[in-house]
């Protein structure tokens, strides 16, 4: 059965897209935890960053490098967190890689 995540990527089910290329799409979180919530979402099913010998090592550089090309898009100049949550305690709640990019606030720590 497909992810929420293929299915946005099939535009099965619709999203506030932010950015796509071949390697991933960028949607906007649609219970943002800050005023600037993404999500990066490799194109390729990754169940989870703790299975990382699923994918080349080189697309996970490229997802961090789609974080640095946001920052610059919409001027995070203040800063960013990137978070991967992995496993259901972890916080995750679609079983495929993504990275939360949270911005436009005070970041706490710890995250909690």
């Amino acid at each position: 059965m497909p992810t929420l995540f293929q299915k946005i990527i099939a535009r099965e089910i619709p999203a506030n897209i932010e950015f796509e290329d071949e390697d991933c799409i960028v949607i906007h979180d649609i219970e943002p935890q800050a005023p600037v919530h993404l999500l990066i979402i490799p194109k390729v099913l990754i169940p989870r960053v703790g299975e990382s010998e699923a994918f080349e090592p080189e697309l996970l550089g490229r997802l961090l490098q789609k974080a640095q090309m946001l920052k610059a898009k919409l001027n995070l100049s203040k800063g960013f967190r990137l978070v991967i949550n992995n496993g259901e305690e972890g916080g995750e709640t679609v079983p495929h890689l993504h990275i939360h990019l949270l911005a436009g606030r005070p970041l706490t720590w710890p995250p909690g």
